[in-house]
């Protein structure tokens, strides 16, 4: 068990709990008293995507969801009609969504998985560290928002909070969003915000722990294949990753994601048994942008064609069932991949509440408690999503602004690029769900 904080981490806590105001304002300080971890009220808020628990909250929660100018930035032109735009939009789309969470049991299964994972979390925290936190989950869409989340953190009086968005490779379209908004209502409450030391672990797709977890589950199905269907399949066993797809526009803003996923499958294929032939692909792109490639929906025909029989699919960017895993990949892609000519398909499930997932996740806390504070805004503009539309005041960290040319024309063209997607699901009818997993 770790006997102390960082000194990064304490340094700033114990400066919290003196000083009243903007932390940065003091350059350095004597640290006579270093609190003891056991001293500390820790608190790990988790950040996810969140989803309707009901039909009833498929309007609301899509509303909220195409009302949020991080991910839909309209125009300057169009930008006072985002509200009217999401609220038409949502409109439409709910019937067609509700049928789709009725093909998964009515509702999202996010939120249960969320506060399983959180529940899990603390206990392991308690029993093999000796570490008392309180956990809490923040969605993005739907409720708990993060609004409610911090409001809880600040009654129980919460001086050392870890942030651990539930997405293991950072992308400005799903962390950054989150991450965002953290920033905004800790600039709304200076003074909660100054007695409270926090930290980021913006993305931790290459943990061992994580790596070794996902190879587990995946050899598992390889593993289920039987004599007759190996030999159906001439012994070959295939693994086809499908991430989440993002617009190509993203990536050329600077968004870390397609790297980050790359080297996740590479570190994961590593410990996969030799004889597995590995594919990667994207899934869930949506107008006429052009999005990460190869997209899942032609992998899956091409494998048929090359004569794959035996394929376990791995949805590789999510962390618990939802509506991508559960009607996209299971429902969707099992049937084109049927219709192709591939027999024997197996999907690995997501980490959901797995054992060894809960106790990395414990272990990264813990590792995020001894290691340097990142603080949400450091997050943000480590990971570029400033160059996306959101700015953020970085003379008051010290921080200069790179390549500030560059990071506009990159940011108006990813912009540009999603509200085109608007404007067609606004002329066609076609959906905008699957671009968010819903």
């Amino acid at each position: 068990m770790p006997e102390r904080l960082s000194p990064s981490f304490t340094s700033k806590l114990s400066a919290a709990t003196v000083f009243e105001g903007d932390l940065n304002s003091i350059p350095s300080m004597e640290v006579t008293t270093v609190p003891q971890a056991s001293d500390t009220k820790i608190g790990i808020l988790l950040l996810n995507l969140g989803g309707p628990e009901t039909g009833d909250d498929v309007e609301g929660f899509l509303y909220n969801l195409f009302a949020d100018p991080d991910i839909i930035r309209l125009p300057p032109p169009l930008a006072p009609l985002q509200n009217l735009i999401a609220l038409g939009i949502s409109k439409r789309r709910a019937p067609k969504s509700r049928e789709a969470y009725q093909s998964i049991g009515g509702g999202s299964p996010i939120l249960k998985y969320s506060n399983a994972q959180a529940n899990l979390l603390k206990k392991r925290l308690r029993a093999e560290y000796g570490i008392d936190a309180k956990t809490y989950i923040a969605m993005r869409y739907w409720r708990p928002f993060t609004e409610e989340a911090l409001e809880a953190i600040e009654r129980d009086g919460i001086e050392a909070l870890v942030i651990i968005p539930l997405y293991p490779q950072f992308s400005i379209s799903t962390s950054g969003s989150s991450l965002r908004v953290l920033a905004e209502e800790f600039a709304k409450d200076a003074a909660a915000s100054t007695s409270m030391v926090h930290t980021v672990v913006p993305s931790w797709y290459d943990r061992p722990g994580y790596v070794g977890c996902m190879a587990s589950l995946i050899t598992k199905e390889l593993d289920s294949f039987t004599e007759e269907e190996l030999e159906r399949g001439g012994g070959q066993r295939h693994v086809l990753f499908s991430a989440h797809g993002v617009p190509q526009s993203y990536i050329a803003a600077g968004d870390p994601y397609k790297k980050q996923i790359e080297a996740c499958v590479a570190q994961i294929t590593a410990e996969l048994p030799e004889d597995a032939t590995v594919h990667l692909s994207y899934q869930s792109r949506v107008g006429p942008i052009e999005w990460l490639r190869p997209y899942t929906d032609d992998v899956l025909p091409r494998l048929g064609k090359e004569g794959v029989k035996n394929l376990v699919v791995v949805p590789i960017s999510f962390v618990s069932e939802h509506i991508e895993t559960l009607e996209e990949i299971d429902i969707e892609y099992r049937e084109l991949a049927e219709e192709n000519g591939i027999e024997n398909w197996r999907r690995c499930p997501a980490l959901n509440t797995d054992q060894t997932f809960i106790e990395d996740m414990a272990d990264m806390v813990v590792d995020a408690l001894m290691e340097p504070v990142q603080t949400v805004t450091e997050a943000c503009i480590n990971n570029n999503v400033e160059n996306v539309g959101v700015e953020f005041d970085t003379m008051d960290m010290g921080l200069a602004s790179r390549n500030e040319e560059a990071e506009k024309i990159n940011g108006r063209v990813a912009m540009l690029g999603v509200a085109t997607t608007v404007i067609v699901e606004l002329l066609s009818g076609k959906s905008l769900l699957h671009m968010f997993g819903l």
